[in-house]
């Protein structure tokens, strides 16, 4: 009777946590679907006044069509930032874990150090820095600072000690692979689990990126989605008509996160118990 009490109360916790957790999400998905006057006007739960087709037309045509370029930027740095970040942050860990070099624990204490800084923080120091290199405004004061990221180079560490045996890679330098052809053919497909798992928490930290782009850019044909949107809500309140095609935008935003996580899942499961059973 315990063990069924006990299960019974697990069960309802965890239907109140996924009930928490969807409730925005439902709320976005039915608000959508209501034009300007019945978001404030009707039951925002029921289906009556369905105005999605309208929304999402205005969306795509208010201020010239401006959103897709949003989402275009989104997708560029979201996607192809992560993707060589994730590239780069394997490798160096990858390398903190299968080779020796001089101060090797010490340069890797400073990259656990960086996991503690808030990306904020780092926010005005880049500014000055892409100041001072004449990239303030463009994609690359957005793009490059992303390809760097601390805590998928210690992911990248933890991967490489839990999927590459040593003994394979001396079987293959015993075989005469030299040491990037031995990480091109033999470490990275082991890896394939931690590269995916790195690249979809670096495209949902990307993604969601607000602050840095906020100061970074002044031209709005550069902003990512979460810019520009908020762009849009600051000027709702004086333009009532941009609360609708904020809705639909925002819901339209989390697409790409649920497509990669969807796709991605099982090598993502997989590279989350990397190093569960060492």
């Amino acid at each position: 009777m315990n063990r069924l009490t006990s299960r019974l109360a697990v069960n309802v916790i965890v239907g109140l946590a996924v009930l928490y957790t969807m409730l925005p999400v439902l709320w976005l998905l039915l608000a959508s679907t209501k034009n300007r006057d019945a978001l404030f006007n009707s039951d925002i739960l029921s289906f009556k006044d369905f105005s999605f087709g309208d929304n999402l037309h205005n969306l795509f045509t208010m201020d010239n069509g401006i959103y897709g370029t949003w989402y275009v930027n989104s997708l560029l740095y979201g996607v192809l930032g992560a993707a060589i970040s994730a590239m780069v942050s394997v490798a160096a860990g990858y390398a903190f874990d299968k080779y020796r070099f001089r101060h090797k624990e010490k340069l890797f204490g400073l990259v656990l150090a960086a996991v503690m800084v808030p990306q904020t923080v780092l926010a005005l120091p880049l500014y000055l820095m892409a100041s001072n290199v004449g990239v303030v405004n463009t994609f690359w004061a957005v793009f490059i600072p992303v390809l760097f990221n601390p805590f998928g180079v210690y992911l990248g560490r933890i991967f490489s000690q839990g999927y590459v045996p040593d003994e394979v890679l001396e079987a293959a330098r015993m075989d005469g692979a030299g040491e990037l052809k031995m990480y091109g053919r033999v470490a990275l497909r082991m890896l394939a689990p931690g590269v995916v798992t790195v690249f979809l928490f670096q495209l949902t930290a990307i993604w969601n990126n607000f602050f840095l782009p906020m100061v970074m850019l002044s031209n709005q044909k550069l902003y990512p989605v979460s810019l520009g949107l908020y762009t849009w809500n600051s000027q709702a309140s004086v333009s009532p008509e941009y609360y609708p095609v904020v809705i639909t935008g925002a819901l339209l935003a989390v697409v790409p996160l649920i497509v990669a996580f969807a796709l991605l899942q099982r090598f993502w499961r997989s590279g989350l118990t990397a190093g569960a059973v060492k």
